[in-house]
């Protein structure tokens, strides 16, 4: 029997890279999963490859209304909530001071008011049920800052801030809130990039490798799960040891 059996989990951005892990990890841990996206297509496909205990809904996690629609069509398919991944976000790479005001509303919207939204949405029904998991992906980038990125930092900082908050505030209730930081991980994103670019990122690594989107998964499982029942408002950094 796998640690999330009879659970139902929400992950958005479960189309590809750490949340296509993640959606994967959790139904072989006995989850049934809705694979929150915009990407239809992937989302679909995934869903259907993976069988019955998997749903694909369509979801723009920065329109609230869309949100809630996505949210009473899981509870419709499956019962109940019991986890939520918030692991969709973007990249709009920018230094200050050629940084545009869209490419800076474009990864807030998506990355913090996203996270904000699902688990708004989500946390009520949580509450009538009295438990659940909230996990919130983070970065190392939140913890420390990157050449480039003011907006995909601040986002990804706000996000720790949050889990904090609403660790405080739901624990009470039955449900723990943690965050998840991953390093540089070996998305399909991050492989397409020039070799040199990769090598000087496997060297700043401690052990000497870039993170699989498994690894990433793992923790998330881990932290949906009862043997985590008493960790929150904890953010676990999954990196290598690149923060050393």
């Amino acid at each position: 029997m796998g640690k999330l059996e009879n659970k139902v989990a929400v992950i958005t951005g479960g189309s590809a890279g750490i949340g296509k892990a993640a959606v994967i990890r959790f139904v072989q841990e006995g989850a049934s999963v809705a694979i929150w996206d915009v990407a239809k297509d992937r989302g679909r496909a995934l869903a259907e490859e993976l069988g019955n205990k998997v749903r694909f809904f369509e979801v723009n996690t920065t329109d609230i209304a869309s949100v809630e629609a996505a949210t009473l069509a899981t509870l419709e398919a499956f019962g109940r909530i019991d986890i939520l991944i918030n692991n969709a976000g973007i990249t709009r790479d920018a230094t200050l001071l050629k940084m545009s005001p869209e490419q800076w509303d474009q990864v807030i919207d998506v990355n913090l008011t996203g996270v904000f939204n699902c688990t708004k949405s989500i946390a009520p029904r949580m509450v009538e049920q009295k438990s659940g998991r909230i996990i919130n992906t983070s970065s190392v980038v939140g913890l420390y800052g990157n050449f480039g990125q003011t907006n995909y930092a601040a986002t990804k900082a706000g996000v720790i801030g949050m889990t904090k908050v609403w660790a405080k505030e739901l624990g009470k209730k039955g449900i723990t809130v943690n965050a998840v930081a991953p390093g540089f991980i070996a998305t399909e994103m991050v492989a397409a990039m020039p070799e040199e670019v990769l090598a000087k990122m496997r060297e700043k690594v401690p052990v000497g490798r870039l993170g699989a989107p498994e690894e990433i998964a793992s923790a998330y499982a881990f932290l949906a799960s009862e043997e985590a029942g008493y960790i929150n408002g904890t953010t676990l950094s999954v990196d290598g040891g690149i923060t050393l």
